[in-house]
């Protein structure tokens, strides 16, 4: 099937992006007051003129760690322009996750609040890195009122580094290139069918490429966009009724949470898609999706941050095809690979494999685990180069739609957050308190999975049932804290004399069902 024809295929720094919005038109509606475009075009100057004198290093990385405002917003676009790589970091990570992002990056600059740069220990924050408090880098650019214009940076050089984990180690660095970031945001603008009278709402982490591509597509398109962090699901509602909200985008527990809400016809009326990633949803989800919102469309996504997204279904499929991944999205090749290297055929199952321009640039400093993740590109692809060879298992049907069947590795999605079962096995290991865990990833109707820990004390860890999981409270974010810890007197082995995982998992749901 043809890829779809979409505007500007030509990649240009992502800077540029601004560009599109007419000047008196709203951009980003924060709580202090609303950016038009013109504004908005203007702060991103500032601020890039600001990190061009404190770091002067082209290519240099520059981390943000911070709740949703002016600055994480507008850092993306405004650190491309000086020539500075973006890091952005979750707000809800903790000490020891953001010490490591900040060392594998080797950040020059941090910018964050108090409390969180208050938190860092001295061993957190390489030598060279400055910190300093997003007010503070503020009231710095606008003393030193120098403004940079657009960049004339090349596509292809390497503009952000999104760590996400994988099922085993610490997080990775996923290199993205402007060209990745522009042609990413020119597909889902294109095949949403963004206007300019749009307004999204954007509740997504901006460390998450589903989140940071909602503010990039929205300004391609010349929308706005209302960045929010919520506490409660009502929150939403309640943000959508007040700004008219049009575009929703949220990963399957947000919405299992939303569907449970009372929604005014003033929250709901103006809402015009709905737009799905992070998981799967049920076909029960889908029902009272299309109930509350019979007016919206919703377009259910699958996605991975090596290679941006991969597939769409069409709106007008989502009744007779709830459970389908749909096609590729503008500029992604989606192939399914056999076990025998060949392309399979219809209802065939093989490995998910993204070719084409939106594949990153591979694994920032891990030559390693580039090369297991990052290989040449099928004989068919008619892109060729390289390839992110997903490790999900999919099948194709005889109209050319994929459906997701299992997932190759062990890699827990909770609440739209990919978790290493290995970080968490490896904070409670520090805590001297356990010798061996083990991180399982359970059916949850409300999160997708829920996190449970099976671990085995170690001798003499007095009162270890007590204190394991205050001390993993201080060590994880709260997305990667266990629903329950099991503790066992002997795990079960392998013929190999490794933990078995797979038996581990069996007892465990024997357990929970009992």
């Amino acid at each position: 099937m043809p890829l779809p024809v979409v505007p500007d295929p030509v990649a240009r720094p992502l800077d540029h992006l601004p560009l599109f919005g007419a000047d008196d038109a709203p951009a980003l509606v924060l709580r202090s007051g609303t950016l038009s475009y013109k504004a908005l075009r203007e702060r991103i100057a500032l601020l890039a003129g600001w990190l061009a004198a404190r770091v002067p290093e082209n290519g240099a990385r520059v981390a943000s760690w911070a709740a949703k405002g002016e600055l994480t917003c507008l850092l993306p676009l405004a650190a491309a322009r000086a020539g500075l790589v973006h890091v952005p970091v979750n707000p809800l990570l903790k000490h020891a996750q953001v010490a490591h992002i900040l060392a594998d990056s080797g950040a020059s600059l941090v910018i964050a609040n108090a409390a969180r740069l208050a938190s860092l220990g001295g061993g957190d924050v390489p030598a060279d890195c400055l910190g300093i408090e997003e007010m503070q880098a503020w009231a710095d650019a606008e003393a030193l009122g120098a403004s940079l214009g657009p960049s004339a940076a090349d596509p292809a050089e390497l503009c952000a580094i999104l760590y996400t984990s994988g099922s085993t180690g610490k997080p990775k660095g996923v290199m993205l290139s402007h060209a990745n970031l522009w042609l990413g945001a020119v597909s889902v603008a294109h095949y949403l069918g963004f206007e300019p009278d749009d307004v999204v709402l954007g509740v997504l982490p901006l460390s998450f490429d589903y989140g940071q591509n909602q503010l990039l597509s929205a300004w391609r398109a010349g929308a706005s966009v209302v960045p929010l962090d919520y506490l409660t699901a009502r929150d939403v509602v309640k943000a959508c009724e007040k700004y008219a909200i049009t575009t929703l985008a949220a990963v399957p527990p947000l919405w299992v949470q939303l569907v449970e809400q009372d929604w005014p016809v003033a929250a709901a009326a103006p809402l015009r898609r709905l737009t799905n990633s992070g998981g799967a949803l049920t076909v029960d989800l889908v029902a009272k999706l299309r109930g509350l919102f019979p007016q919206a469309r919703l377009f259910p996504m699958y996605g991975l941050t090596e290679a941006f997204r991969s597939t769409f279904l069409d709106p007008a499929l989502v009744d007779t095809h709830p459970t389908s991944m749909g096609r590729a999205i503008p500029f992604a090749e989606v192939l399914v690979i056999g076990d025998d290297g060949a392309v399979t055929e219809p209802g065939e199952e093989g490995e998910l494999v993204h070719c084409g321009p939106l594949v990153a640039q591979g694994y920032w400093h891990d030559a390693a685990r580039t090369a297991e993740r990052f290989k040449p590109a099928p004989e068919e692809s008619s892109y060729g180069g390289s390839a992110v060879w997903s490790g999900d298992r999919v099948l194709r049907d005889g109209d050319g739609l994929l459906y997701f069947a299992g997932r190759r590795d062990a890699m827990i999605k909770s609440a739209g957050n990919r978790i290493s079962p290995q970080e968490i096995e490896d904070a409670a290991l520090a805590t001297g308190l356990v010798v061996e865990a083990i991180a399982l990833g359970v059916p949850d109707a409300r999160l997708g999975q829920a996190v449970h820990l099976i671990v085995r004390p170690a001798a003499g860890a007095a009162e270890a049932e007590q204190q394991l999981p205050r001390l993993l409270t201080r060590e994880l974010p709260n997305f990667m804290q266990p629903r329950a810890i099991h503790w066992r007197t002997a795990m079960p082995l392998n013929p190999n004399g490794k933990i078995d995982r797979t038996a581990l998992a069996q007892e465990l749901a024997t357990e929970l069902a009992a």
